[in-house]
C-alpha cells in the first residue's frame, strides 16, 4: 500500500491505492480485499491513484499516470470510476500535470491541484471543477507551490499544503505549510508551518465538525 488511502461514507469499506498500480477495496472490520480499478494497464504503465470518493460512495477520483520517455509518471491526468457500473472517465482535458483530485461535500465539484495555468514547470496551484457544467476555477494565486485541496465536511474551507516557490512536485523534507482557503471570500491564512511535504497531507483528514485536521509531520533528524 502507499499513502493514499479513504473510508467509505457510510463507514463499511476501506479503499486504497497499492503498488501494482490499482486501486484497492477492503472490509471495515477485516477481510479479504478486491481490485476495482481498471484494467488499462496491461502493460504497467497505467498505474491509479486514489485521492477522493463521492458522497454517496457510488465514485472514486483517481489520477491516472502513464508513462512519457524516460519518465515513469510523465503524464498525470484526472479520471472518475463509478465503482458499481464500472465506468471510467476522463476529467475535462485531464488538466495534467494534475494531482489530488477530491468531492465536493455536495458532490458538485472537484478539487484539484494542477499546473495548467503556469508556465513555470512544477508551479502548482489549487483548481476545483463543476462536474455538471464543466466550469473550471482557479482558487489559489501566487508565487508558492499549492497542492492536496481538501474541503472541509461544511463546505467553508480548503485546506491544502503549501510549498516554496520553486519546488517540483511534492517532495518529502521540506519546510511546508498547511493553509486555509476561505471557498466564499478567497481569503487565505497559514495553519501551521512544519518539516513535512509528501505524506502530510495525501487525502482528506478533516474531523467531522469541520473543527479539527490530521496531518503527518517528519522532524528533520541530524
Amino acid at each position: 500500500m502507499n499513502n493514499d488511502h479513504l473510508v467509505s461514507p457510510d463507514g463499511s469499506w476501506h479503499y486504497a491505492s497499492a503498488q501494482d498500480g490499482h486501486i484497492w477495496q477492503f472490509p471495515w472490520d477485516g477481510g479479504v480485499g478486491q481490485r476495482i480499478s481498471g484494467p488499462k494497464q496491461a502493460d504497467r504503465r497505467f498505474r491509479h491513484y486514489l485521492h477522493g470518493i463521492s458522497p454517496d460512495g457510488d465514485s472514486i477520483a483517481f489520477v491516472g499516470t502513464e508513462a512519457h520517455g524516460h519518465d515513469p509518471a510523465g503524464t498525470r491526468s484526472l479520471w472518475i470510476r463509478n465503482t458499481s457500473a464500472g465506468t471510467e472517465r476522463l476529467l475535462g482535458e485531464g488538466f495534467s500535470p494534475a494531482d489530488g483530485p477530491e468531492f465536493s461535500p455536495d458532490g458538485r465539484w472537484l478539487y484539484f491541484n494542477s499546473e495548467i495555468a503556469s508556465t513555470t514547470p512544477g508551479h502548482a496551484q489549487i483548481f476545483r471543477s463543476d462536474l455538471e457544467g464543466g466550469h473550471l476555477e482557479q482558487l489559489s494565486f501566487d508565487e508558492r507551490v499549492n497542492w492536496f485541496p481538501h474541503v472541509s465536511p461544511d463546505g467553508v474551507y480548503a485546506a491544502y499544503l503549501s510549498f516554496p516557490a520553486g519546488t517540483v512536485g511534492h517532495p518529502p523534507d521540506r519546510r511546508v505549510t498547511i493553509r486555509l482557503l476561505h471557498l466564499e471570500t478567497r481569503a487565505t491564512r497559514d495553519v501551521v508551518r512544519l518539516d513535512g511535504g509528501q505524506g502530510t497531507l495525501n487525502v482528506n483528514s478533516w474531523s467531522p465538525d469541520s473543527r479539527r485536521l490530521a496531518y503527518v509531520a517528519y522532524p528533520f533528524r541530524p
